[in-house]
Protein backbone atom coordinates (compact mmCIF):
# COMPACT_ATOMS: atom_id res chain seq x y z
CA UNK A 1 0.00 0.00 0.00
CA UNK A 2 3.31 2.14 0.61
CA UNK A 3 4.39 1.45 -2.48
CA UNK A 4 1.10 2.59 -4.42
CA UNK A 5 0.49 5.72 -2.18
CA UNK A 6 4.46 6.93 -2.88
CA UNK A 7 3.63 5.82 -6.33
CA UNK A 8 0.55 8.38 -6.23
CA UNK A 9 1.83 11.06 -4.26
CA UNK A 10 4.71 10.76 -7.09
CA UNK A 11 2.08 11.39 -10.04
CA UNK A 12 0.45 14.22 -7.85
CA UNK A 13 4.29 15.81 -7.23
CA UNK A 14 4.89 15.60 -10.84
CA UNK A 15 1.77 16.76 -12.26
CA UNK A 16 1.62 20.03 -9.93
CA UNK A 17 5.29 20.72 -10.87
CA UNK A 18 4.37 20.70 -14.50
CA UNK A 19 1.16 22.60 -13.77
CA UNK A 20 3.52 25.31 -11.89
CA UNK A 21 6.36 25.75 -13.79
CA UNK A 22 3.74 25.85 -16.75
CA UNK A 23 1.91 28.60 -15.37
CA UNK A 24 5.14 30.35 -13.94
CA UNK A 25 6.60 30.24 -17.71
CA UNK A 26 4.12 31.39 -19.10
CA UNK A 27 3.31 34.15 -16.94
CA UNK A 28 6.56 35.68 -17.28
CA UNK A 29 7.21 35.52 -20.82
CA UNK A 30 6.29 38.74 -22.18
CA UNK A 31 4.03 38.62 -25.28
CA UNK A 32 5.73 40.57 -28.80
CA UNK A 33 2.22 40.05 -30.85
CA UNK A 34 -1.63 38.77 -30.27
CA UNK A 35 -4.18 38.68 -33.29
CA UNK A 36 -6.88 41.26 -32.54
CA UNK A 37 -10.35 41.50 -33.98
CA UNK A 38 -10.89 44.90 -35.72
CA UNK A 39 -14.12 45.50 -33.43
CA UNK A 40 -11.80 45.18 -30.45
CA UNK A 41 -10.48 48.64 -31.18
CA UNK A 42 -13.80 49.80 -32.18
CA UNK A 43 -13.20 49.98 -35.94
CA UNK A 44 -16.10 49.57 -37.99
CA UNK A 45 -16.75 48.68 -41.57
CA UNK A 46 -13.67 50.30 -43.94
CA UNK A 47 -14.86 53.03 -46.26
CA UNK A 48 -13.58 55.22 -49.40
CA UNK A 49 -13.13 58.79 -48.94
CA UNK A 50 -12.62 60.83 -51.58
CA UNK A 51 -10.69 64.25 -50.44
CA UNK A 52 -10.12 67.28 -53.07
CA UNK A 53 -8.18 70.77 -52.15
CA UNK A 54 -5.56 72.48 -53.35
CA UNK A 55 -1.89 72.72 -52.16
CA UNK A 56 -0.30 76.19 -51.92
CA UNK A 57 3.50 75.63 -51.87
CA UNK A 58 4.60 79.59 -51.45
CA UNK A 59 9.36 80.19 -51.59
CA UNK A 60 8.76 83.52 -52.45
CA UNK A 61 7.97 86.60 -50.23
CA UNK A 62 8.48 88.13 -46.87
CA UNK A 63 6.02 84.73 -45.27
CA UNK A 64 7.09 81.74 -47.39
CA UNK A 65 5.65 78.33 -46.11
CA UNK A 66 8.24 76.49 -47.82
CA UNK A 67 11.55 76.84 -47.29
CA UNK A 68 15.42 75.29 -48.21
CA UNK A 69 16.86 74.07 -45.55
CA UNK A 70 19.71 72.13 -47.37
CA UNK A 71 21.33 71.43 -50.04
CA UNK A 72 24.24 69.63 -51.86
CA UNK A 73 27.65 71.29 -52.85
CA UNK A 74 26.84 70.00 -56.38
CA UNK A 75 23.07 71.03 -56.62
CA UNK A 76 23.44 74.47 -57.93
CA UNK A 77 25.24 72.83 -61.18
CA UNK A 78 22.48 69.89 -61.35
CA UNK A 79 19.68 69.85 -63.82
CA UNK A 80 17.57 68.69 -61.47
CA UNK A 81 18.73 70.75 -58.29
CA UNK A 82 19.82 67.34 -57.09
CA UNK A 83 20.09 66.82 -53.17
CA UNK A 84 17.86 70.00 -52.20
CA UNK A 85 15.88 70.13 -49.46
CA UNK A 86 13.01 71.59 -48.43
CA UNK A 87 11.13 71.82 -45.22
CA UNK A 88 6.87 73.07 -45.95
CA UNK A 89 3.77 74.40 -43.67
CA UNK A 90 1.63 74.70 -46.91
CA UNK A 91 -1.91 75.31 -46.46
CA UNK A 92 -4.75 73.08 -48.23
CA UNK A 93 -7.56 75.32 -49.40
CA UNK A 94 -11.23 74.63 -50.95
CA UNK A 95 -10.49 76.48 -54.00
CA UNK A 96 -7.49 77.86 -55.62
CA UNK A 97 -7.14 81.15 -55.36
CA UNK A 98 -5.15 81.71 -51.58
CA UNK A 99 -7.55 83.89 -49.81
CA UNK A 100 -10.09 80.23 -50.50
CA UNK A 101 -10.87 78.58 -47.19
CA UNK A 102 -8.05 76.69 -45.47
CA UNK A 103 -9.16 72.96 -44.25
CA UNK A 104 -6.17 71.47 -43.47
CA UNK A 105 -1.77 72.06 -43.51
CA UNK A 106 0.71 70.10 -45.65
CA UNK A 107 3.54 69.66 -43.10
CA UNK A 108 7.01 68.01 -43.85
CA UNK A 109 9.82 67.39 -46.50
CA UNK A 110 10.11 67.26 -49.95
CA UNK A 111 14.22 66.82 -51.43
CA UNK A 112 15.19 66.83 -55.19
CA UNK A 113 16.29 62.54 -55.13
CA UNK A 114 16.75 62.08 -59.12
CA UNK A 115 19.78 63.24 -61.12
CA UNK A 116 18.04 62.43 -64.19
CA UNK A 117 14.92 64.30 -64.13
CA UNK A 118 12.98 66.50 -61.81
CA UNK A 119 11.84 64.03 -59.38
CA UNK A 120 11.25 64.71 -55.54
CA UNK A 121 11.10 62.94 -52.45
CA UNK A 122 7.87 63.49 -50.22
CA UNK A 123 7.44 63.07 -46.96
CA UNK A 124 4.28 64.83 -45.43
CA UNK A 125 1.19 64.79 -43.60
CA UNK A 126 -1.81 66.33 -44.82
CA UNK A 127 -3.28 67.94 -41.40
CA UNK A 128 -6.87 69.09 -41.03
CA UNK A 129 -8.75 71.24 -39.65
CA UNK A 130 -11.80 71.52 -40.95
CA UNK A 131 -15.27 69.44 -39.91
CA UNK A 132 -15.28 65.59 -39.40
CA UNK A 133 -11.60 65.33 -40.03
CA UNK A 134 -10.45 68.14 -38.17
CA UNK A 135 -7.33 66.82 -36.08
CA UNK A 136 -6.86 64.04 -38.38
CA UNK A 137 -3.94 63.53 -40.75
CA UNK A 138 -3.15 61.42 -43.71
CA UNK A 139 0.69 60.80 -44.17
CA UNK A 140 2.36 60.67 -47.76
CA UNK A 141 5.60 58.80 -48.60
CA UNK A 142 6.15 58.85 -51.86
CA UNK A 143 7.99 60.29 -55.46
CA UNK A 144 6.85 63.26 -57.03
CA UNK A 145 7.88 64.00 -60.59
CA UNK A 146 6.84 67.94 -60.71
CA UNK A 147 6.94 68.21 -64.44
CA UNK A 148 4.68 65.11 -65.34
CA UNK A 149 0.75 66.27 -65.67
CA UNK A 150 -0.49 63.76 -63.50
CA UNK A 151 1.43 62.43 -60.43
CA UNK A 152 0.33 59.77 -58.26
CA UNK A 153 1.75 59.07 -54.95
CA UNK A 154 0.80 56.92 -51.40
CA UNK A 155 -1.29 57.75 -48.41
CA UNK A 156 1.03 55.55 -46.18
CA UNK A 157 -1.11 56.28 -42.77
CA UNK A 158 -2.94 58.53 -41.35
CA UNK A 159 -4.57 59.49 -37.59
CA UNK A 160 -8.04 60.29 -35.88
CA UNK A 161 -10.31 59.57 -38.38
CA UNK A 162 -8.19 58.25 -40.68
CA UNK A 163 -6.29 55.53 -38.43
CA UNK A 164 -5.29 52.89 -40.73
CA UNK A 165 -5.67 54.52 -44.04
CA UNK A 166 -4.40 53.65 -46.90
CA UNK A 167 -4.73 54.93 -50.54
CA UNK A 168 -3.29 57.42 -53.12
CA UNK A 169 -3.37 61.30 -53.92
CA UNK A 170 -2.76 62.47 -57.60
CA UNK A 171 -1.33 65.92 -57.90
CA UNK A 172 -1.78 68.10 -61.02
CA UNK A 173 0.02 71.34 -61.60
CA UNK A 174 -2.93 74.38 -61.50
CA UNK A 175 -0.25 76.97 -61.64
CA UNK A 176 3.76 77.62 -61.29
CA UNK A 177 5.31 81.10 -61.39
CA UNK A 178 8.58 80.51 -62.86
CA UNK A 179 9.75 83.76 -61.50
CA UNK A 180 8.93 83.57 -58.12
CA UNK A 181 8.96 79.62 -57.31
CA UNK A 182 5.33 79.55 -56.26
CA UNK A 183 3.11 77.04 -57.08
CA UNK A 184 -0.80 75.92 -56.19
CA UNK A 185 -1.37 72.07 -56.92
CA UNK A 186 -4.89 70.38 -56.92
CA UNK A 187 -4.82 67.11 -55.33
CA UNK A 188 -7.49 64.59 -55.27
CA UNK A 189 -7.08 61.53 -52.75
CA UNK A 190 -8.41 58.10 -52.35
CA UNK A 191 -8.50 56.80 -49.02
CA UNK A 192 -9.62 53.63 -47.18
CA UNK A 193 -10.09 53.73 -43.92
CA UNK A 194 -12.88 52.83 -40.98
Amino acid sequence: MAKILSKSTSILLIIFAIFFLSTYVSAETPTFSRNLSPSSLGLKREKLTHLHFYFHDIVSGPKPTAVQVAHAAMTNTSSTGFGFVVVLDDPLTILPENTSKVVGRAQGIYASASQSEIGLLMVLNYVFIEGKYNGSSLSVLGRNTILSKVREMPIVGGSGVFRFARGYAQARTYTFDTKTGDAVVEYNVYVLHY
